[in-house]
């Protein structure tokens, strides 16, 4: 009888197995093609705590990393992996393929090597077999809402490490909002001091460093992840106000950071000091974050306040707007215009990006008929949409589920066979999917575990192999949890549910 196949999250889009294996000792040495040194320190950090291997570099490695620009059908994150039992041959195009083939290869090994510390006595086999691997979608994200509850940069990192173990390539940072303002701006620095703390029946304050999060980008780069922030605009912005009240639209108003949670309907002045503001801000945060694609929030903003202040009035009129309402427009437009003169893409909440530049690329959330509508516009799009993506709903609708955000259950057969729409016009403009965690109900690290695991692993399924079996991918999740568990990951339940109309959980077939 055939050996099973490894089972693998996300699935490579070809995998063949061969007999035998191939063992990883303390002989074993790697050989690092020019260029490719990166992915061999990767290689060595990931394995050495379990493993204690030294993997020296040597020219006559039987562990073979190799870049090789005439793999151009691989594009940037494709990789070839070859397992025979007397060497293991990784190839990519570029260094990003090796770095996503390193994260198989640890799949491919016994569990216990995703372990912290030594485990002796493990044999560290690999199972001879071939693969080619190539991502159905460049974007392949997560975002994190640290706004509303602080995760210090261990948390961060500990997420970067699960993302680039699930293939998965962004690291969207939400980083403020009506409940707190995390990223430091030198000429502002009550942003983070005032912004970056509210009085709660439980207070809750925290705050990065512009050091832990250049050194959050720089570890994530290592892994090849990108890590995108988000500064919420116009609307979602009261921490900001609290700090700088002149930045609102009452003056003289003084505001508390918002210790509620949905949409507060402050939002930011559309005189041009408010707009200097933005600019400043996202030039730090551009000075931070490298990204091509800088996140300006966009979505949920009441217009309440524009209509009865005669200042926003004024520039509604003086910018020939039929009505207050077309600022939120307007303000987009003339911030993202800042970004794109500084060579980064702005990206918003949108339903279908209409009245904004198509150079804006669009994250739409609410219907998937928004998708292919953006697309037809002309945007680059990443789906989120809510109903298959935004994880702070339930799993299940088990009683013994943790307190979710209300309204839907979004199951994990849900996430995992949820197909973002496409136009056949829209030649490559769908970037790809994201999942969110918005955090009211996740404080801790054990309540975001449970939030996106295992459904985080349905999403890199989808968005890496673009067509895997729901059955396969129920049979592989059983041996992936044990990877989960081994990294500490307090996971959701493996078996999944679908709504029940009386009230219990009934497992999907």
């Amino acid at each position: 009888m055939p050996a099973p196949l490894p089972a693998l999250v996300p699935l490579p889009t070809q995998l063949t197995h061969r007999p035998g294996h191939f063992t990883l000792s303390a002989s074993t040495a790697v050989r690092v093609s020019p260029g490719a040194s990166a992915a061999a320190d990767l290689l060595r950090t990931l394995l050495a705590p379990a493993t204690g291997l030294p993997l020296p570099a040597s020219p006559d490695g039987a562990f073979v990393l190799a870049l090789d620009p005439d793999l151009g059908g691989l594009g940037a994150e494709g990789y070839g992996l070859t397992v025979a039992p007397d060497a293991v041959l990784l190839r990519a195009a570029h260094l990003t393929g090796l770095l996503r083939g390193i994260q198989t290869v640890r799949q491919l090994l016994p569990v216990e090597a995703l372990a912290d510390r030594a485990r002796p006595g493990v044999a560290w086999r690999l199972p001879c077999i071939e693969i080619t691997d190539v991502p159905r979608h460049s974007w392949r994200g997560f975002m994190l809402d640290v706004a509303r509850h602080f995760q210090p940069v261990s948390v961060l990192r500990r997420t970067v490490d699960l993302l680039a173990l699930h293939k998965l390539n962004v690291l969207h940072l939400h980083l403020t909002d009506d409940q707190g303002w995390r990223m430091p701006v030198a000429a502002y620095p009550l942003l983070t001091e005032v912004g970056g703390r509210r009085t709660d029946p439980v207070p809750h304050e925290g705050a990065y460093t512009r050091r832990e999060l250049r050194d959050l980008v720089a570890y994530a780069a290592a892994r090849g992840v990108t890590v995108v922030p988000e500064i919420e605009m116009p609307g979602h912005a009261r921490a900001a106000l609290a700090a700088y009240p002149e930045l609102g639209n009452v003056p003289g108003r003084r505001l508390d950071v918002w210790p509620l949670w949905g949409v507060c309907d402050t939002v930011f002045g559309v005189h041009e000091p408010v707009l200097d503001f933005c600019r400043t801000v996202l030039d730090e945060v551009a000075d931070v974050f490298p990204s091509r694609y800088i996140h300006i929030g966009g979505d949920e903003c009441p217009t309440t306040e524009w209509a009865a202040s005669p200042r926003a009035r004024e520039r509604a009129a003086a910018e020939g707007l039929a009505h207050t309402d077309a600022l939120r427009d307007w303000f987009l437009n003339r911030i993202g215009s800042h970004l794109l003169g500084r060579g980064r893409t702005p990206v918003v909440w949108a339903e279908t990006g209409e009245g904004l530049p198509t150079q804006f690329a669009v994250m739409t959330w609410r219907d998937p008929e928004h998708t292919r509508i953006a697309l037809k516009r002309g945007h680059p799009v990443i789906s989120c949409q809510h109903r298959a993506s935004y994880l702070d709903y339930a799993q299940t609708d088990s009683p013994d589920e943790p307190h979710a955000e209300p309204g839907l259950v979004v199951g994990l057969r849900t996430v995992h066979e949820h197909e973002p729409p496409t136009d056949p016009d829209a030649s490559g403009r769908l970037l790809g999917a994201q999942a969110q965690l918005w955090t009211e109900y996740a404080p801790t690290v054990d309540h975001i575990d449970r939030r996106i695991f295992p459904r985080l692993s349905a999403l890199a399924d989808r968005a890496w192999h673009g067509s895997p079996s729901w059955p396969d991918f129920r049979v592989r999740l059983g041996a992936h949890g044990a990877r989960l568990a081994a990294l500490g990951v307090r996971h959701g339940p493996l078996d999944p549910y679908v709504p029940d109309p009386h009230g219990s959980g009934r497992e999907q077939s």
